[in-house]
């Protein structure tokens, strides 16, 4: 019985961890993104530049994890790992939890959100489970024999790296974010109806006798007189509703701040955005193909708009490749192009404010040929 019980927590775990892992594969810069939200909470802004990376090597952890603990090779090494980071995944997703600070953890990626509640939860199931194998790892033998294991555990290496490469080139392969092919932007930038907004009350803080007292409108003390003195008003939450947009912040302004959102989306016809979050060189590796782009759009009377949280260095690039008075630059928040540009750069192809298709640098010649296959009536 004892056996079974192991085998069978041998397997959830090294499903769910194998599971986690490829989700978060693909979208390693999402696991990246999250990292930084918690290094700001904790004031350690000096790691930001190594979340990549170590969004990375986690990943890759994950899914060798549980081809380890799958195959039961070398146990006694990896249900050590294995608690160790189930320990400190607990701590994150119960702080996160405990401190409402973070409101969502990242462990499933976007695909699967989960609350800080929810996460919290799962951890503390997954400890337990690993918690047990720990406990029983000299009862758990090796599936297949050490050659065939480290075989297995090296192409699951090589996989783990090899589709992270590809997707941080190419935009993840499933694409669970709001900016996804197909989706209208307008819309997605109004909350769903029927959704329930957030429900809350006006609160007072007054002082009265070197004391503070709070309350609401509607329940003013019955002694208040002049005696009270205000210190602030804020609107306290009663009930937390779901009344969010699924695209948010994505606010496009000119150099000089003029709002042009609603009448770029709005305005009829085919239009490419070309997001970019840096662009310090001015003749990156993808010009050759931009360039193809941007001729094949001027052909076709298809507007270029280059959309970037850096317009001094998008306007340097527009200069030296002597583009200033031909497209563009539009200017957004940084955290809105994170989510709309999973590859830096990334190309949108839309008519109106559909997306009709979406390509990163790698793929600038799949870009080419659909641009150059859009006929005049299509517009």
């Amino acid at each position: 019985m004892m056996k079974l019980l192991v085998n069978i927590f041998r397997v959830i775990v090294g499903v769910l961890f194998i599971f986690s892992g490829l989700i978060k594969a693909n979208d390693p810069l999402g696991l990246s993104y999250k990292m930084q939200e918690f290094f700001e909470v904790w004031n350690i802004h000096w790691l930001d530049n190594y979340t990549l990376a170590f969004s990375i090597i986690m990943i890759v952890f994950e899914i060798v994890a549980g081809v380890a603990v799958l195959l039961g090779w070398k146990m006694k090494l990896f249900s050590w790992l294995l608690l160790l980071l189930i320990i400190f995944f607990t701590f994150l997703t119960g702080y996160a939890f405990l401190s409402g600070k973070v409101k969502e953890c990242g462990c499933f990626g976007n695909c699967i959100p989960l609350t800080a509640g929810e996460s919290f939860a799962k951890d503390l199931i997954l400890f337990v489970l690993i918690l047990f194998l720990f406990v029983n790892k000299n009862k758990i033998k090796p599936f297949l024999s050490t050659f065939s294991s480290q075989v297995i555990l090296i192409l699951a290496t090589i996989f783990s790296f090899s589709i992270q490469w590809y997707v941080l080139q190419h935009l993840p392969v499933v694409d669970c974010l709001p900016y996804n092919i197909g989706a209208d932007i307008p819309t997605k930038m109004k909350v769903p109806p029927g959704a329930i907004p957030d429900s809350s009350v006006i609160s007072f803080i007054y002082e009265k006798n070197g004391k503070q007292v709070e309350f609401t409108a509607d329940k003013f003390p019955a002694d208040f007189d002049d005696t009270y003195k205000f210190v602030k008003r804020y609107d306290k939450l009663i009930r937390k509703g779901n009344a969010e947009a699924a695209i948010k912040d994505f606010n496009l302004s000119t150099i000089s701040g003029t709002d042009t959102t609603q009448e770029l989306l709005q305005k009829p016809g085919f239009k490419i955005f070309i997001f970019a979050m840096e662009l310090a060189d001015s003749s990156p590796a993808w010009n050759k193909e931009f360039s193809v782009i941007y001729s094949l759009a001027k052909s076709k009377n298809i507007p270029v708009y280059f959309i970037t949280a850096n317009a001094e260095q998008v306007a340097a690039y527009m200069d030296a490749n002597k583009l200033t008075d031909e497209i563009a630059i539009l200017k957004c928040d940084a955290t809105a192009i994170k989510t709309a540009a999973r590859v830096d750069p990334t190309l949108y192809l839309l008519k109106r404010g559909i997306i009709l298709n979406k390509w990163g640098y790698a793929d600038f010649g799949n870009a080419i040929t659909e641009i150059s296959s859009l006929l005049p009536q299509d517009r």
